[in-house]
């Protein structure tokens, strides 16, 4: 099976490795899960999942897309492990544990992904760290794959019977592999001939019937896509200018009913709260350091799910927009990124994002790198279990995601857990020297937002 382009761009970015789309979760336990039902579980869902044990294999000469084979040496035991928490066996202990994780490539002659149980840590705790590469899920994708082992009691369910494993794919010769790759390329070029020809007909009606609404249509669509694919050639932050490979990784846990309060006062959503209360901070840590800044460039994830659409693959775009943190008032600001929000949800190259990832694949990962490195911030808002769940016979208490920076100086992902919001901070340690002043400078921002609900 083969990558949809804007997977195959996740990965072609590796070659740079600030590029990375590791993703890094820590699920906090409230104790030790049962081992054996642990293994249980993991080895249900790498059987539901396709993509959970199949690697990635490269077309020669990237004449298309890579796609996804079976993985002949597939080994349960290597993507699932468990240690014992190192000293001091704290919280910040794990979070180091995370880090090294984030940092650390995939082997790509192995699926795509590590789970790790860290048993032993202070008060009894025990933590899960999901290590994953981005093309295989995102954060809606990944909560459907926790709702399928996770249990909304202490006592694990009986599943039924296991799911066969997936019957092992043959490995294809050379010859094969590129017979393969010819006849895609040639579905693709017909299927884009198909759709060209089938549009041209309505399109000329429409263009004939009213042809200065059309040609605005057209011309508002290249606008768009323009604003998606163009390169930069700087940061709008005069301060956090600076990539490299070494992260630093935080967490902060805000009441997600406060968030609700606060957005409700200017009639807005939890997210136009969330990205005020960044912005807020982001301005903060402009300012101790003495410098100004009026707006930054942002990466936002949009879930391109439609309808019934249960995959739980990666089915995201990155949008960039332009945010505006000067704003010192929180309910101006939260107003003003609504419609900043609203605006990147609306934009007409949604639709033709994975046509736009096929024609960046084509291009040097410089060209990509232009385009993600000058990206001051990503933020991201996963809606996860609104209850608790419980996992091998232990209690849930905690989800953070640290989604990849991916050129960014620094990735804010929100997940929504049991009526908190559960913030995951991954920081590029060149933009950001000094990761505690910008985490206090975080922790301002949004306590100034949930005074508004107070």
């Amino acid at each position: 099976m083969y990558m949809r382009a804007s997977d195959a761009f996740t990965w072609y970015m590796e070659r740079d490795p600030a590029l990375r789309s590791t993703v890094v979760v820590i699920d906090w336990l409230d104790r030790a899960p049962d081992w054996d039902v642990l293994v249980d579980r993991v080895d249900r869902i790498s059987r539901l999942m396709p993509s959970l044990r199949q690697r990635v294999v490269e077309s020669p000469f990237r004449l298309t897309v890579p796609r996804w084979t079976y993985d002949p040496d597939f080994d349960l035991s290597w993507h699932l492990s468990r240690i014992t928490a190192p000293r001091p066996r704290t919280r910040d202990a794990v979070l180091g544990l995370a880090r090294r994780s984030a940092m650390a490539a995939f082997d790509p002659a192995r699926p795509l992904w590590e789970v790790t149980l860290v048993e032993g840590i202070k008060g009894g705790e025990a933590a899960l760290i999901i290590k994953l590469h981005h093309s295989l899920s995102d954060g809606v994708g990944a909560m459907r794959m926790l709702a399928i082992v996770a249990d909304l009691q202490r006592e694990p369910a009986d599943l039924g019977e296991m799911p066969p494993v997936p019957p092992p794919a043959e490995t294809p010769d050379l010859l094969a592999v590129i017979t393969g790759t010819a006849g895609s390329m040639a579905g693709q070029a017909v299927s884009l001939a198909w759709r060209g020809a089938s549009a041209a007909i309505p399109a000329w009606i429409r263009y004939t019937r009213n042809p200065v609404g059309y040609l605005r249509s057209a011309v508002d669509m290249a606008r768009s896509v323009y604003r998606t694919a163009a390169p930069n050639s700087s940061t709008l932050s005069p301060l956090m200018r600076e990539r490299a490979t070494t992260r630093q990784l935080a967490m902060i846990e805000v009441s997600l009913d406060a968030l609700k309060k606060s957005a409700k006062t200017v009639d807005g959503t939890v997210n136009d709260a969330y990205l005020a209360a960044i912005a807020g901070g982001l301005r903060r840590y402009h300012e101790r350091h003495g410098t100004a800044v009026d707006s930054l460039r942002a990466l936002m994830p949009i879930n391109l799910r439609a309808g019934q659409d249960a995959n739980w693959g990666n089915r995201i775009t990155l949008q960039r927009l332009t945010v505006p943190v000067g704003e010192a008032d929180p309910a101006a600001r939260m107003r003003v990124l609504h419609r900043v929000a609203k605006a990147a949800r609306e934009e007409p190259s949604l639709s033709v994002t994975d046509t736009i990832a096929g024609a960046l694949n084509m291009l040097p990962v410089g060209y990509v790198g232009g385009i993600l490195k000058h990206v001051d911030f990503v933020a991201s808002n996963v809606p996860g279990a609104p209850i608790p769940v419980y996992l091998a016979g232990s209690k849930i208490t905690g989800m953070f995601a640290f989604g990849p920076t991916v050129g960014a100086s620094v990735n804010i992902t929100l997940m929504s857990y049991d009526g908190s919001c559960d913030i995951g901070i991954n920081i590029d340690a060149a933009a950001v020297p000094d990761p505690d002043v910008l985490i206090d400078c975080f922790r301002e921002g949004f306590a100034e937002i949930t005074a508004l609900g107070d």
